[in-house]
């Protein structure tokens, strides 16, 4: 296990949050972000017990403060020096379904605090980290992963809370890559179109199969594919759907 760099994933919950750290933490220490540590406490101590590392931090992604305070617990475990190979932004402001006039002002911002404000704070926090893993000579090009998602790329009806904080990341995320490729660090943008299979969703689509939804060990397969891409063939975006998925 390399030491000397870490990952960082925030938004660590059943499904995809989970998926990718487990995957990351086969090879690096990993930080935990979430606001409620019901989400990350057991994992972290599965990743603890089987012989990695992983310190759970619970944070407001969507808060300067809070996000503060975890770089700072961050260093305080790790170092002052401590650079990241890899920072992953997996939260996600809520999803509602309501029609636009009956939106209120707190409706509409609970999508942009969480995916466009939150992914600005994440980012701010994160890159010093992910500049001292370029500097560190990172087996790979430090990676800042963003998930997104259907509504990134298709306003639905119904759905502008949701659809505007996902377009904002997806911008967020295009700007940066195109800033900070030159420097050394990969930052890619993850649509994901579909169901992930999780405890949550197990009775959806039940009718169609188990192959109409993502598999989120797939996913962090597909996350870590992305990292471990060379300087001479990074991929800003890709999306992932089940083979039956309408798109």
């Amino acid at each position: 296990m390399a030491s000397k760099l870490i990952a960082i994933v925030a938004g660590v919950g059943p499904g995809t949050g989970a998926a990718v750290a487990l995957k990351f933490a086969a090879t690096y220490p990993v930080v935990l972000l979430a606001r409620n540590p019901d989400n990350y406490e057991s994992l972290a101590k599965d990743i603890n017990q089987s012989g990695g590392k992983a310190v759970g931090i619970s944070t407001d992604i969507s808060d300067y403060k809070s996000v503060n305070n975890a770089v700072d617990t961050i260093k305080n475990e790790f170092g002052s020096g401590v650079g990241a190979a890899a920072a992953i932004f997996n939260a996600s402001g809520r999803f509602q379904r309501k029609p636009f006039l009956e939106l209120s002002e707190d409706d509409f911002a609970s999508g942009l605090d969480v995916s466009g404000k939150g992914g600005f704070l994440f980012s701010q926090a994160t890159l010093p980290l992910l500049l001292k893993g370029v500097e560190q000579k990172s087996p790979h090009p430090p990676s800042l992963i963003f998930t997104g998602a259907t509504a990134s790329i298709k306003g639905s009806a119904q759905m502008s809370s949701f659809a505007s904080g996902k377009w904002a990341l997806r911008a967020l995320s295009q700007s940066l890559a195109r800033e900070f490729g030159p420097k050394g660090v990969h930052v890619s943008h993850v649509i994901i179109d579909g169901v992930i299979d999780i405890p949550r969703t197990r009775e959806w689509l039940k009718d169609l199969g188990p192959e109409a939804k993502l598999s989120a060990d797939g996913i962090a397969n597909d996350y870590w594919h992305l990292h471990t891409q060379p300087v001479t063939n990074f991929t800003w975006e890709i999306d992932l759907r089940p083979a039956i998925e309408k798109w």
